[in-house]
């Protein structure tokens, strides 16, 4: 993918790569690359934010199906690389406010040795909110 497609040519390029023959990894590292990139251009173009939680939330699932896609261990995954669009959605969805999507996300993540400190971040914002709720529900 060349590295100046931006915008919808960088979507539509995506959306090629995934359609090409590759490996998990190759996958891994296409949806890596464009989550970046649409984070570095959300302000120049309005559907980078919702394109990087869809190529994320696509990383994540084929990390989950495919545990070598994230690992340099062939036949029994147990050393993952450092995965960096997953977290960029967690804290997105944080910084949105969206407490209870973002440690669904980030407990997903910790199969791979990453997140968990998202985890116990995200449960005592999420049980803050919901104590709040439920205050604000008998007052």
């Amino acid at each position: 993918m060349p590295s100046d497609a931006r915008g919808e040519d960088l979507v539509a390029r995506v959306w090629e790569a995934l359609e090409l023959p590759g490996s998990a990894m190759d996958y891994h590292f296409v949806l890596q690359d464009a989550v970046e990139r649409l984070w570095s251009t959300r302000g120049s173009y309005p559907a980078a934010l919702e394109l990087l939680e869809v190529f994320a939330l696509l990383d994540l699932e084929l990390m989950e199906a495919a545990p070598q896609a994230v690992s340099f261990d062939d036949t029994d995954p147990v050393s993952f690389v450092r995965v960096t669009s997953v977290p960029r959605l967690i804290g997105l969805l944080e910084r949105e406010g969206a407490f209870t999507e973002a440690l669904a996300v980030a407990k997903r993540l910790t199969r791979f040795g990453q997140g968990e400190d998202a985890v116990g971040r995200l449960s005592e914002k999420a049980g803050a909110l919901a104590a709040e709720a439920t205050a604000a529900g008998g007052a």
